[in-house]
């Protein structure tokens, strides 16, 4: 198996033997090992490897969202190798806050910073698609891109909430169901 290990700084192909003996390795585990071969020609090997658990982790739903996140994120960052420690560390804070918090808000709320850092976020003045100013009722796009309800044919949010999250960087003012319609935003790609 290839596991793809991603660092403070650097996103690094390792191989991994399974079998009787190697413990199971998952997509969105933290992790502490071994490289074996570094420096050949050939692809480093994982070795003496162990997971560092989380309190969560045995909770099946809250894993389930946990890996749909980490995809997320292996999609967005492929064909990289060297990145800023923004990645690792968001990473991390979210799966320490994943017990405590609604995931779904922690994955909003992350998917906010990522969008400002990488100069992505785009605050809803005009409209993406028709290029109008928008009203008090907005709908939102891949990337929160916004734009006219009937631009894109979708749901819409009161623009001031929208506002209040891009600016606060929290989900605490909004409903569950407006973080259901963000959250399936995210999910489509980051």
């Amino acid at each position: 198996m290839i596991a793809h290990v991603l660092t403070k700084d650097k996103i690094r192909s390792y191989y991994r033997f399974f079998g009787a003996r190697h413990s199971i390795l998952q997509i969105g585990y933290l992790i502490d090992f071994e490289p074996e071969d570094e420096h050949s020609s050939f692809m480093p090997r994982l070795r003496n490897l162990s997971h560092i658990p989380f309190s969560w982790i045995f909770d099946k739903n809250k894993l389930l969202l946990w890996h749909k996140f980490i995809m997320l994120f292996g999609t967005h960052l492929r064909g990289i190798d060297e990145i800023e420690s923004f990645y690792f560390n968001i990473i991390l804070e979210s799966a320490q806050k994943w017990d405590r918090q609604n995931p779904k808000r922690i994955v909003c709320e992350s998917y906010l910073e990522l969008l400002k850092k990488e100069g992505r976020l785009h605050y809803p003045n005009k409209c993406y698609i028709c290029e109008l100013e928008l009203g008090e009722q907005i709908s939102l796009m891949h990337s929160f891109l916004p734009a006219h309800g009937e631009c894109i044919y979708g749901s819409s949010m009161q623009k001031s909430k929208i506002i209040d999250f891009f600016d606060t960087r929290s989900t605490l003012h909004l409903e569950d169901d407006e973080i259901e319609y963000l959250y399936d935003i995210i999910m489509k790609g980051f």
